[in-house]
């Protein structure tokens, strides 16, 4: 099967020759960007792909000349064809500029909204500011314009919308407002850095099917950057793989998808959840490339053989099922509901709620992973912290191990929290930043009593650090100090400490790389084995949660929808609302390529 065409022209917008940006840090220098070239054609997608630390964004501030202090470009060229300067060299314009390009010519969105827009003005008047900016407009032009901006991004009610605060919008439609700034002045180059990171797969989708017709509206080029290959897989033309600040691979998404050549790539591309069958590991992106420094050797040769030698026959899926499902139930859910008021009589009476959790039932088996999935506002975090007595629920039952959660009083439950322990999204939110790790992994231990003194508390902490992958030399370290990745080891060993026998894994994986986020779930599997563990594993991502759980449950406004074991719900959904979860999920297989390419040639 042949490769479809490129629709952009020969003519580059953007030609990148060997880029080098250097960091200067207390070390020494840190060459985080190194020597790549590369172009960008008019109306082009270019994908740029690679974990955390690969240089991938650190290209896209150097072309923006956003870099922080310690960086700077050190050699190379970046050559773009302005309407302004005429054919020039970034590189050698003064920041005055480079300023004026960047908001007429080139814009760019960043990874978190949150953190780009200003919390103390209306959404509306940011964009407007920038508008006014660039363009000589009256406050009354600056604000229709506006408005036609965010009923482009698909935003409703605009003009409300316009009044709102950044802390009144839900993650996606703060991406949209940075959207509409960002092409407010109809930019020729947009630059997308992980815009889609920690968003339900849902909006997900919205945000990419947007961002198309945005840049085949208006004839733009888009950088688009992320770690995900199967996102990539949905926008892009090209792609390029970026690895320790080279340029590994380079190639059309059908080539780098149908024969990736690189170890790397072929990391990259195997280690994501396949709704098509069953793992019982995710190869990973060292079992392709191997630890040089260590003498370790490759351990996969290519995409197939790794899912071919992983995957889990049909007969093992069942033996284990029915293994977990002849037990008693550990956890049992009668009718739970969690209330919240949004509004208060004159009397200070609630008048209104919303129903986060609504008379919820179900049963967990010892040592089974239950899966809970749904979009944000689902409530399926609020029915984890009900389940663990982190909320008071509004009605219902629960009980644990046969003894009813919600008749104990606080102290009971405090005692019972040995149990039940939670793993939460965000690792350097719930790590205290002023201690060490060694601490935050001993303090539970001795409000428990786990352990019989001191000394050994602090073996058992070294030798759960070593189950999680880190050394026991991490002790004395702090939380700044340690990846992603590593401070979500950190959290799951936590959590550990207590020696439970029930975890919630709460988006634990949502914001990490496809690569890292491979290996915490081969953890939190393992972990599951060699401790006895149950867990419910809640996420918004189908394909996650059909790798990990036994059983899964579909939330949707509060309420369970639908329940069933992993390969049922995928190829048979009952609700639309579980179709249009799997359906939102970037899939990256050849077919869905070649459909999303044909798409975009019949549009041009």
């Amino acid at each position: 099967m042949g490769t479809l065409t490129n629709q952009a022209t020969d003519s580059p917008l953007l030609t990148v020759r060997d880029l080098q940006t250097h960091f200067r840090t207390a070390t020494g220098v840190v060459p985080a960007v190194d020597g790549i070239s590369f172009a960008i054609n008019r109306g082009e997608t270019v994908g740029i792909v690679g974990e955390s630390g690969s240089g991938k964004s650190v290209t896209s501030l150097s072309l923006m000349g956003l870099l922080p202090r310690q960086a700077q470009v050190v050699s190379g060229s970046i050559e773009f064809d302005s309407w302004r300067y005429g054919r020039t060299d970034l590189t050698k314009l003064s920041e005055k500029d480079r300023r004026r390009l960047r908001g007429e010519e080139m814009a760019m969105i960043f990874q978190e909204p949150m953190t780009s827009l200003n919390p103390a003005f209306t959404c509306g008047a940011q964009i407007a500011e920038t508008l006014r900016l660039h363009h000589e407009l009256t406050r009354q032009e600056a604000k229709a314009r506006t408005l036609e901006l965010l009923e482009q991004v698909r935003l409703p009610r605009a003009e409300k919308l316009y009044h709102n605060y950044p802390h009144q919008l839900s993650g996606g439609q703060k991406q949209r407002v940075m959207i509409a700034m960002a092409m407010s002045c109809e930019p020729q180059l947009l630059i997308a850095d992980e815009p889609t990171t920690a968003l339900d797969v849902t909006v997900q989708a919205k945000i990419l099917d947007l961002m198309r017709d945005l840049r085949d509206h208006n004839d733009m080029s888009i950088l688009f950057i992320t770690h995900d290959l199967g996102v990539v897989a949905e926008i892009a033309d090209r792609v390029l793989v970026m690895y320790q600040g080279k340029i590994v691979e380079e190639g059309t998404v059908w080539d780098i998808f149908g024969n990736p050549r690189h170890p790397y790539t072929q990391g990259l591309l195997a280690c994501r959840p396949r709704l098509n069958m069953q793992l019982k590991s995710l190869p990973t992106v060292s079992d392709f490339m191997g630890v040089p420094e260590e003498n370790v050797a490759p351990k996969y040769r290519s995409v197939g053989e790794a899912l071919l030698i992983n995957a889990v026959p049909e007969n093992e899926i069942l033996k284990s099922r029915n293994a977990i499902h002849a037990k008693m139930p550990l956890l049992e859910v009668h009718n739970l509901s969690k209330h919240f008021p949004v509004s208060k009589g004159i009397f200070g009476k609630a008048t209104e709620y919303v129903k986060a959790v609504d008379d919820v039932s179900f049963a967990v088996h010892p040592g089974e992973v239950l899966g809970i999935v749904g979009e944000s506002g689902c409530g399926k975090t609020t029915l984890g912290r009900t389940l663990l007595g982190l909320e008071t629920p509004t009605g219902g039952e629960i009980y644990f191990n046969g003894q009813s959660l919600t008749r104990k009083s606080a102290t009971e439950l405090r005692e019972m929290r040995k149990d039940l322990q939670i793993i939460f999204q965000d690792p350097y939110a719930s790590l205290n930043p002023r201690i060490t790790i060694g601490e935050a992994i001993l303090e539970p231990m001795r409000v428990h009593g786990v352990g019989e003194n001191e000394r050994d508390r602090r073996t058992r902490v070294r030798k759960l650090l070593n189950t999680v992958g880190l050394t026991s030399g991490s002790i004395s370290k702090y939380p700044h100090e340690f990846s992603g990745g590593q401070r979500q080891r950190i959290s799951i060993a936590r959590a550990l400490a207590v020696e439970p026998r029930f975890v919630v894994c709460d988006e634990s994986v949502s914001a990490l790389d496809v690569s890292v986020q491979a290996q915490v779930l081969n953890l939190l599997l393992t972990l599951k084995n060699e401790f006895n563990l149950t867990y419910i594993f809640i996420s918004h991502d189908l394909s996650v949660i059909k790798f990990i759980a036994d059983r899964i449950l579909v939330m949707h406004q509060g309420k369970i929808i639908e329940e069933g074991f992993p390969e049922i719900v995928y190829s048979r959904p009952r609700k639309a609302y579980t179709e249009q979860l799997i359906y939102a999920i970037p899939k990256g297989d050849l077919e869905d390529i070649r459909r999303a390419q044909l798409k975009r040639k019949m549009k041009a």
